[in-house]
């Protein structure tokens, strides 16, 4: 009879790891280490009751890099722990990197957007400071809070920039096209990253979100 028992995370030691340097990995290899360490991370992070430790998994970018993250989680669906989790950073890190433009977004948005705006939790007004708060305050909810609301609190949030970034492109149109057609063509982007992060909402609520 087959044994459905769900798999343990296998670790190698430094010495196996050395001895496969020189390999590649191959997309079912990459798929299954991205899936396991992004299972770890939540699970390890939701477990623990040090504050300490749960800051520093926010800040798991900061301290190993986005490229690091990209290679192990940028290529899972969207639909899955590591995509969902990958969608998560990748918003904080674009909020560290411009929480001027993403405000200035943001704040227009708010007017066109306001139930989106409360699903999201920004602090009034949401200034840049603010919104770099909030952007920790999401990837904090993944691992101390319920993941389901911190995944529809991202995507309310992608919702409210796309919105306004929408809006600001319009305003662009007859004297900086280019600009204009950037705007548009992100601010679409964002609704895409929205839809995803609520079906993952979803997907966890029903316990099917790996």
């Amino acid at each position: 009879m087959a044994d459905h028992r769900p798999r343990r995370p296998q670790f190698r030691s430094p010495a196996e790891m050395e001895a496969s340097a020189g390999s590649i990995a191959g997309p079912a290899e990459t798929s299954e280490a991205a899936h396991e360490t992004a299972a770890v991370l939540v699970g390890r992070g939701r477990a623990s009751q040090d504050p300490q430790v749960r800051e520093r998994l926010v800040r798991l970018v900061d301290e190993v890099g986005v490229a690091t993250v990209a290679e192990l989680w940028s290529e899972q669906p969207a639909n899955s722990l590591p995509g969902a989790l990958w969608r998560i950073y990748l918003i904080r890190e674009w909020v560290q990197r411009d929480p001027a433009g993403v405000s200035a977004d943001y704040t227009e948005g708010v007017r066109h957007a306001d139930v989106a705006h409360a699903v999201a939790g920004a602090a009034e007004p949401p200034g840049p400071e603010e919104i770099r708060e909030l952007g920790d305050a999401i990837v904090r909810g993944v691992y101390g809070g319920d993941l389901a609301v911190a995944l529809e609190r991202a995507a309310a949030f992608c919702q409210v920039v796309s919105v306004g970034r929408a809006h600001r492109a319009d305003d662009r149109d007859g004297h900086d096209d280019l600009g204009a057609a950037y705007a548009t063509r992100t601010a679409g982007s964002l609704v895409t990253t929205a839809g995803d992060l609520r079906r993952a909402a979803g997907l966890w609520r029903q316990g099917k979100l790996t």
